[in-house]
């Protein structure tokens, strides 16, 4: 799995195009990028993640009370902002996937990490 982790933007003053150009890539990179890992073949899954606005944790405690807050719950520098599930043959293929990722660029990562079987 390719877990795309962007930088976390001050949403004042990102627009779509100030976004694209604060991450280093732009739609057409993401489509390219997109278009290349199904031509491939590797591709099985992935998807873009709505803004870290729209999220919401859930715990659940010892004596088993939810607790149901807005967003994360640490502040972070960097928020999952999709994933791509890929079946390769190995690690290097996989990582070579990963650094072609236009979210490797500009502040950000990809982390990969393969998904248990069990």
């Amino acid at each position: 799995m390719l877990m795309i982790q962007a930088a976390v933007m001050d949403e004042a003053t990102v627009t779509d195009e100030a976004a694209g150009a604060a991450d280093g890539c732009t739609v057409e990179d993401w489509i390219a990028y997109d278009t290349a890992v199904k031509d491939a073949g590797i591709w099985v899954d992935g998807h873009s993640l709505a803004d870290l606005t729209t999220a919401t944790a859930v715990r659940v405690g010892p004596g088993g009370e939810r607790t149901v807050t807005d967003g994360p719950f640490a502040e972070t520098r960097e928020v999952l902002g999709g994933y791509y599930v890929i079946d390769v043959p190995d690690l290097d293929a996989a990582l070579d996937w990963a650094a072609r990722c236009p979210g490797a660029r500009g502040g950000g990562s990809v982390v990969v990490r393969p998904v248990a079987e069990f």
